[in-house]
């Protein structure tokens, strides 16, 4: 063990001063150093500076806006932000860890890469500074992320900024208006036949939204949770692939099926946005998406705030089914300042830093869904009682390592684990998309889904990977 680790675990044990004064002090001196190193290096910009890589999502836009007043103001370690769209900031960060450049030195990665980035070295483990720091409260993080964000040798490689899962959402007036009750755990059926219910009960009102834009990560990110609690899986834990299994089929034709016939207009070109604006402007009466679509349901101005009700994901086989996400925060491996990039990630991830979102900014602006403690936090809870249990139930409830019926051969819930996934489950949904659109049956699309699979599972079991 280094010697900062042994002063900053000496001077947590002297007792807890206020949180930034701890993260300050703890800072400086696995700073003096260092852990993993100290000074220039690659990324550039001086022994105080660290470089950051993070997606222009908006609570990392807040995070950007209070960097320098309070974590540089506090540290004294300066901090160059490139920010990009999702899809830019996945590719940019690809290159740059996979070669190991070193340019940057924390990046924001979600619990889809951190596994397959440690696997490959590409991340740094960060079980050493996490004891060290007994300020940042490891413990306090719920456990489905830190499960998530662990690799395959149990360390932790990733802190989360901000997680969800995923739930139903549902106009309350509309449905009482109509003598309906929703179940506070309800079943597909159920949410199928209330759908059928309230379609047309208001002019230009249908009855859900689901995704169908095409993308691993849009229509598949809801659907795959479907084709979960259905009894289907993409993979047996051999390898073995399943996409035209009956369980596969039968989740996709009733997914299919009740968003062309109660769903939202343009489904096949709807995502999360288009959903979240169809709930919000009053053009369905349900959608089943992301947890942290609540914030902007129940922000100041929503026409719809305070006439939204919260349940778990609809089950049919399972006893849960929402999924599991976070962006969250990765040191990588080539960087010459793991140190100060620590730093700079206990105090982002900090309940602290909630704490001061909240008061600066607003408390339906924190970047929720990763501890404990948020969800006892009675400023936080003023704001956001309508959804906050459900949330952070949905989270809890959430297994990436046993989503279905059956063992997997790779964790996730809404995906597969394995760096093949996206390019597979993109292909697989242009066609699911299509069949939406009706321009080809589910069967249609689902064998050609199959032969793609095929090829990712041969691969896997010659490999002798399982």
């Amino acid at each position: 063990m280094s010697e900062p680790v042994r002063r900053a675990r000496r001077s947590s044990r002297a007792g807890r001063r206020p949180r930034l004064a701890v993260a300050a002090a703890t800072a400086l001196a696995l700073g003096a150093s260092g852990c993993a190193g100290w000074g220039g290096g690659p990324g550039g910009g001086g022994p105080d500076s660290i470089n950051v890589l993070m997606v222009n999502n908006p609570q990392m836009v807040d995070l950007q806006q209070l960097t320098a007043a309070h974590f540089t103001a506090e540290t004294g370690i300066s901090v160059n932000f490139t920010v990009l769209p999702e899809n830019d900031v996945r590719d940019k960060i690809s290159q740059e860890f996979s070669s190991q450049a070193g340019q940057y030195d924390v990046a924001t990665l979600s619990n889809f890469e951190i596994p397959i980035y440690a696997r490959s070295g590409w991340v740094a483990p960060l079980d050493e500074y996490i004891a060290a720091d007994s300020a940042f409260d490891q413990a306090d993080v719920l456990g489905p992320m830190t499960q998530s964000l662990s690799g395959d040798d149990g360390q932790v490689y990733g802190e989360p900024f901000y997680g969800e899962s995923s739930f139903l959402m549902y106009r309350t007036d509309v449905l009482e208006a109509a003598g309906l009750t929703m179940p506070e755990n309800p079943t597909w059926q159920e949410v199928a036949d209330i759908a059928a219910a309230v379609d047309g009960v208001q002019p230009g009102m249908a009855g859900i939204c689901l995704r169908g834009q095409p993308g691993w990560g849009q229509v598949f990110a809801p659907l795959t949770t479907v084709v979960n609690t259905f009894g289907g899986t993409w993979f047996t834990e051999d390898w073995e692939a399943q996409v035209d299994d009956a369980g596969f089929v039968e989740a996709t034709e009733f997914y299919v099926d009740l968003v062309r016939e109660h769903g939202e207009t343009g489904a096949p070109q709807a995502g999360f946005t288009e959903c979240l604006n169809n709930l919000i402007q009053g053009n369905v009466a349900m959608w089943y998406d992301a947890t942290s679509a609540a914030g902007s349901l129940e922000a100041e101005g929503s026409p719809v705030k305070g006439k939204i009700g919260y349940v778990a994901a609809p089950v049919v086989e399972t006893r849960s089914s929402g999924w599991l996400y976070a962006w969250a925060w990765s040191i990588q491996q080539a960087s010459q300042k793991k140190d100060n990039a620590w730093r700079f990630i206990s105090w982002a991830s900090s309940r602290e830093y909630e704490e001061l979102v909240g008061e600066e900014l607003g408390w339906s602006r924190v970047p929720a869904g990763k501890r404990a403690s948020t969800y006892e936090n009675p400023d936080y809870l003023a704001e956001a009682a309508a959804f906050a249990e459900p949330t952070v139930e949905a989270i809890r409830s959430a297994d990436p390592e046993n989503p279905g019926v059956q063992p997997r051969p790779a964790p996730g819930i809404q995906f597969v684990g394995i760096p093949e996934f996206p390019d597979l489950g993109t292909r697989v949904s242009q066609d699911v998309s299509s069949a939406i659109a009706g321009r080809m049956t589910v069967q249609e699309a689902l064998d050609r889904g199959q032969q793609l699979a095929e090829d990712v599972g041969e691969r896997y079991r010659e490999r002798g990977t399982g």
